[in-house]
């Protein structure tokens, strides 16, 4: 919907006030003014969003907390969307924020709040539509990269890479759920809205190039096309041996050279991506399966999932000094693993966000244990918070995303107001959440405009609005 239409509509039926900008107050002192950009400089607009804002604010006695949420959940919709019609398909470019290119991962995150109302406002419905489609086509590019221009003619700003990105890549870090997360958005967009538009030729060509990808890095002969070479004083910013990684004997896991956090990997087996690229495959297999598109693929696809937990169960799974059996984050197929986690998706945290079943698993639960405790290397306390670390921002920097994912996988009602109190406190006045924060001093944090992490404190304050409703009057009050 285009947003003068959009005014339009909402005008019509009274609610224009409610996307102006709002106040909140908190006992009578404090105010706080909406962050979110004027209604005509939004990206993207949806009266369904807008209405459920004004509602769940006003569901939250805390008036910073409501805040934060009216802030942080749109703010995918409000900044980072381009939008239009070509070739008369829908076509959606969503950049990560303040880095103007996509990422295959962050933009099917970034909307993934937004799915369970799309089968009531058509113009959400068409902005995924658009993505799953604009999602195809990158893979149809380069399989290998993770970040794309919308202008497939552009220079990429990594062009000294070794080699260089083709043009309309932005860089070209080989990371498995990069692959996963089209699959994610395509299998759930069926599942709520049983519409086969964009199952075409392109996106079926798109599906088995993306699972061939899968099966060449697996490295079941000790070989891979990829390298990945970047002159740079970051260790972590490239590729060991010449950009080929670290040596790995074959196990049925596939190689992944990055982490999700754009991280080169110590060992190329990130377990992690394997379980959601297991997930992943299963996903794939219904919707061949269940759309008669073609059995044969859909049986190939369930194998492949299969191979992959079993190599999982097999190779990735340690006896812990102090927690028993364990995930290892990484391994390499010699028994040398890698005992620590990332905070973004996936991640050993994140395992029961993309499958709640496995919050069941004794292993899963042994894990997270090990996860916020003094043994994991990258789980930190501050003054400010204790959180998940990440080599990627050193080694004081917490991410409010894994704060948010401890809170979403959890069933301990004090340990999620924990984790609301310390979003609450560390956001620096801004409103918004960040990629990291210094464990000392929130102030001193990292990424001003980070939309996928916005999104997902949306998306946490949604689920307890729904699951545990009297946290959201009981916190901080």
């Amino acid at each position: 919907m285009k947003k003068r239409s959009f005014i339009k509509s909402c005008a019509a039926l009274g609610i224009l006030s409610a996307l102006a900008p709002m106040y909140c107050f908190s006992n009578g002192k404090t105010k706080y003014v909406s962050k979110r950009p004027p209604i005509n400089e939004r990206t993207f607009v949806s009266q369904t969003i807008e209405e459920l804002i004004l509602k769940t604010k006003n569901s939250i006695d805390e008036a910073e907390l409501a805040w934060l949420f009216e802030n942080c959940f749109p703010n995918t919709l409000d900044t980072t969307v381009d939008y239009e019609v070509i070739n008369d398909k829908p076509d959606t470019f969503i950049i990560t924020g303040d880095i103007d290119a996509m990422w295959l991962r962050d933009s099917t995150a970034q909307v993934w709040p937004y799915m369970p109302y799309i089968k009531k406002d058509i113009t959400l419905k068409n902005l995924i539509l658009g993505l799953i489609n604009r999602q195809t086509n990158c893979i149809l590019v380069d399989p290998y990269a993770n970040a794309f221009y919308k202008d497939l003619g552009r220079v990429s700003h990594w062009v000294s890479d070794k080699p260089s990105p083709i043009n309309g890549v932005h860089e070209r870090k080989w990371e498995i759920d990069s692959l996963c997360y089209p699959i994610r958005l395509a299998h759930e967009y069926f599942n709520l809205t049983q519409d086969t538009t964009p199952f075409d030729a392109q996106w079926d060509k798109a599906m088995r190039l993306l699972v061939d990808t899968l099966r060449t890095e697996q490295r079941l002969d000790g070989s891979s096309p990829y390298t990945f070479g970047r002159e740079t004083t970051k260790h972590i910013d490239a590729a060991t041996f010449n950009g080929t990684g670290r040596p790995i004997k074959p196990t049925g896991l596939i190689c992944s050279m990055f982490r999700p956090s754009d991280d080169a990997t110590l060992y190329p087996f990130l377990i992690p991506s394997n379980v959601f690229a297991a997930i992943s495959l299963n996903q794939l297999a219904e919707l061949y399966r269940g759309n008669n598109l073609d059995l044969d693929f859909a049986e190939e696809c369930s194998k492949f999932s299969e191979e992959i937990t079993n190599a999982v169960h097999e190779h990735a799974v340690f006896e812990h000094l102090h927690f028993g059996k364990i995930y290892a984050y990484e391994i390499d197929g010699f028994g040398n693993k890698n005992f620590m986690d990332d905070a973004n998706v996936p991640s050993l945290m994140s395992l029961a966000y993309l499958a709640p079943k496995l919050k069941s698993d004794p292993i899963y639960q042994n894990t997270r244990k090990f996860l916020l405790s003094e043994h994991n290397p990258y789980f930190l306390k501050g003054k400010a918070a204790e959180g998940q670390a990440s080599p990627h921002t050193g080694k004081s920097g917490i991410w409010p995303m894994g704060i948010i994912l401890r809170a979403m996988t959890s069933d301990n009602n004090s340990e999620i107001s924990k984790c609301l109190d310390m979003l609450q406190s560390t956001h620096a006045g801004t409103g918004f959440m960040h990629e990291s924060f210094d464990k000392n001093d929130a102030s001193n944090y990292t990424r001003e405009w980070f939309a996928w992490a916005n999104t997902l404190f949306g998306e946490l304050i949604l689920k307890v609005t729904n699951e545990s409703p009297g946290l959201l009057s009981k916190n901080n009050s």
